[in-house]
């Protein structure tokens, strides 16, 4: 069974997709995502690499860059993002600024899970990254937030489906204006 987020994700994409933008889901969850080691590599070099190649961040920020818009999406773990994500946030990010704000004008949305609390925060972590990288943050009718503790709980939440279902078509909608 998929992960909540995966769910949540998934309800996004499908409303992208249906509107004939191509879509890409990374489940960055299920790798070890190494943390940034302020080596400054990616600013003296600005080649666009990251010097830790133990995991996918140069090939999935070339994705980013080739991308229109941008999806993070994180469960939430004691309080906020998880280690995983805030990892792929400060090594792209800082990768992307060393790279001409590689990201600039790009869409960004964040999606979070949450069984409790913690989801403002780490909707917050998400979006200050798309805001730091100049990016056009885009919302639905509500916080792109969904709740679930159990796999597949987020499949039931009627509400989370329509408020991530939102996002998907708002993000479309930004995405088609922008390339007009």
């Amino acid at each position: 069974m998929l992960g909540n987020t995966h769910i949540a994700l998934e309800f996004v994409l499908d409303e992208l997709r249906k509107e004939g933008i191509e879509t890409e889901n990374i489940m960055m969850g299920i790798e070890a995502i190494d943390p940034c080691n302020v080596c400054q590599t990616c600013t003296q070099n600005v080649d666009g690499r990251c010097l830790i190649e133990t995991d996918s961040i140069n090939e999935w920020f070339e994705k980013a860059k080739e991308a229109d818009g941008i999806i993070i999406g994180s469960p939430v773990y004691f309080g906020g993002m998880t280690a995983q994500t805030k990892a792929f946030v400060d090594r792209i990010g800082k990768m992307a600024k060393a790279n001409g704000d590689a990201f600039k004008r790009k869409v960004g949305a964040a999606v979070t899970v949450h069984r409790r609390a913690g989801a403002l925060n780490a909707f917050n972590e998400i979006n200050l990254f798309f805001l730091i990288g100049q990016m056009i943050v885009v919302g639905s009718d509500y916080w792109n937030v969904a709740v679930g503790m159990d796999r597949g709980d987020v499949s039931d939440d009627e509400e989370a489906e329509r408020t991530m279902r939102t996002l998907g078509q708002n993000m479309a909608w930004v995405l088609k204006r922008l390339k007009e």
